[in-house]
C-alpha cells in the first residue's frame, strides 16, 4: 500500500497524524479532500450502529479509503452522542466552485427532473407548450431541485432511508415550477428583455401569454402539491407563492425610497427569494421524516443560504458587466430598488440621497450614483452581510452526519460567495 503522509491534520475535536492512503496517485495532498462517510450497517430506522470512513477524493481520480495511523476511539467505535465531529480537510482550490462539479453528486436526480418537467406542462395547449419548451430548455443551473435532492439524501441516511421517495422527486418538480413561474412574472412586471442572455418570455410571446404561461405553472404546481397529501408542505409552499405576491408589494411600495431600512430590505429579499428556498429545504426534511430539530435547521439553512444568495445577487448588479449579468446593469438602482450596497452607501454620503430622490432627471446621474455605491463602501459592506448569512447556513448544517450530500451544501455556500470574489 501507497502511503501519503501529512503533518497533523486538524479534524475538528480529533487529530490525526498521519493518513495512509491505498490509492496510486502522487498528486499533492493539498489538492485533496478528505471526507467522512457514515453508512448505516443495519436496515432498522431507528437503531443503528455507524462507522466512519475517511474517502480521500482526487482531481481525476476515483474514491479511495483512508485510514488513520492514529487510533481515535471515536473514529473506530462510532459517534454515540453529541454532535458530529467535523472531519473534513479542505485546503483552499486555486479554481473555484463550479456549479457542474456541484451538483454531480445528485446529477442522475437533476436528469431524471428534466424529464419530467414538460409532461408536468402537458399538451393541452400549444402556446403553453412551446413557452414551456423554451423556459426549461434555457438552462439555468436548478439550484432549488438541487438542493431538495441534496437535503433529501443528506437527511435520508439519519432515518435509515436507502432511495428518495416519491414525495422528494415531486417536490423538487414543484420548486422548479414555482421558480420557473416567478420568474416569468418578475420579467413582465420589471418589463426585462432579457433572462441568462436571451429574450423573456413576454418578448416573444407577448405579455398576455407570459402572464398566462406563469399563472398556469403556479396553478398546475398548486395541484401537484396537493396530492402530496402532506399538509405540512401544503401549507408550507402556499405560504411561498404568498410571499412572493408580497415581495412584489413591499418592493413596488418603496422604489426610490431612500429611508428603507435594512431590516426591511432583509423582509423583501425573504418574501422574493429566501422563503421558497427555506421550503425547499424543509420540505426534502419533512418527507426524510427526520426530527423537528432538524427540519428547522434545514428550514434556517435555506433561509440564510437564500438571504446570501440574494445579497450577493443585488452586489453583482453593481460589479458585473451587461454581457455578464444578461441584463443591463445597474438595472435595480435604475429602477428604484434600493438594495443593500445603496442602503449602506446611503449612510455614507447624503449627495446619494438627492441622486436618487430626483430619479435620475439628469444625464449621467445614474452612472454617478453607482461610482458612489462604490467608493462609499456599500458593497464592501454587502460582502459582509452576504458572508454573515452564509456563516449561519454553515452553521445550520452541524446537525448533518458527514456525506458527500452534506459536502455539496456546504460548497453550495462556499459557490455563492465565490461570485463576488
Amino acid at each position: 500500500m501507497m502511503s501519503v503522509i501529512c503533518q497533523t491534520l486538524d479534524f475538528g475535536r480529533h487529530v490525526l497524524d498521519h493518513v495512509a492512503c491505498d490509492c496510486s496517485s502522487n498528486t499533492p495532498l493539498d489538492r485533496y479532500t478528505i471526507r467522512s462517510h457514515v453508512k448505516p450497517c443495519t436496515k432498522s430506522r431507528k437503531r443503528r450502529h455507524q462507522t466512519p470512513t475517511l474517502v480521500c477524493s482526487r482531481r481525476n481520480v476515483g474514491q479511495c479509503r483512508v485510514f488513520s495511523t492514529t487510533k481515535s476511539e471515536t473514529a473506530l467505535n462510532g459517534i454515540t452522542g453529541g454532535p458530529q465531529p467535523f472531519l473534513e480537510l479542505r485546503k483552499e482550490s486555486k479554481s473555484p466552485i463550479s456549479s457542474t462539479n456541484l451538483f454531480e453528486v445528485v446529477a442522475d436526480d437533476l436528469q431524471k427532473l428534466n424529464q419530467n418537467l414538460l409532461s408536468m406542462v402537458g399538451k393541452e395547449n400549444p402556446a403553453l407548450v412551446s413557452a414551456a419548451q423554451r423556459i426549461f430548455g434555457a438552462g439555468g443551473k436548478r439550484m432549488r431541485p438541487a438542493l431538495v435532492f441534496l437535503v433529501s439524501r443528506a437527511t435520508a441516511g439519519l432515518v435509515g432511508l436507502e432511495d428518495l421517495t416519491v414525495e422528494h422527486r415531486r417536490l423538487a418538480e414543484i420548486i422548479e415550477m414555482i421558480h420557473t413561474a416567478s420568474l416569468i412574472h418578475d420579467d413582465v412586471l420589471d418589463d426585462s428583455d432579457m433572462r441568462r442572455g436571451k429574450e423573456t418570455l413576454h418578448q416573444l410571446y407577448g405579455t398576455r401569454v407570459a402572464v398566462l404561461a406563469g399563472d398556469f405553472m403556479f396553478a398546475q404546481s398548486s395541484w401537484c402539491l396537493a396530492n402530496l397529501e402532506n399538509l405540512e408542505v401544503i401549507k408550507l409552499i402556499s405560504q411561498v407563492i404568498k410571499d412572493f405576491a408580497s415581495g412584489e408589494i413591499k418592493q413596488a411600495s418603496s422604489l426610490f425610497d431612500c429611508e428603507v431600512e435594512l431590516e426591511e430590505y432583509l423582509i423583501k429579499s425573504y418574501y422574493k427569494t429566501a422563503s421558497l428556498i427555506a421550503a425547499s429545504t424543509k420540505g426534502a426534511a419533512i418527507f426524510s421524516g427526520v426530527d423537528r430539530d432538524t427540519t428547522k435547521k434545514m428550514y434556517e439553512y435555506g433561509r440564510n443560504l437564500g438571504l446570501s444568495f440574494q445579497i450577493v445577487d443585488d452586489i453583482l448588479d453593481f460589479t458585473q458587466s451587461t454581457k455578464q449579468l444578461g441584463k443591463p446593469a445597474g438595472s435595480d438602482l435604475a429602477k428604484g430598488n434600493l438594495t443593500a450596497p445603496v442602503i449602506f452607501a446611503l449612510e455614507r454620503d447624503p449627495k446619494l440621497k438627492d441622486i436618487i430622490e430626483s430619479e435620475f432627471s439628469e444625464p449621467g446621474s445614474l452612472d454617478e450614483a453607482i461610482g458612489i455605491v462604490k467608493s462609499s463602501g456599500g458593497i464592501e459592506r454587502a460582502q459582509e452581510l452576504a458572508k454573515q448569512k452564509a456563516d449561519l447556513a454553515i452553521q445550520n448544517l452541524h446537525c448533518l452526519p458527514q456525506s458527500a450530500f452534506r459536502s455539496a451544501l456546504e460548497d453550495m455556500v462556499t459557490f455563492n460567495l465565490e461570485r463576488i470574489d
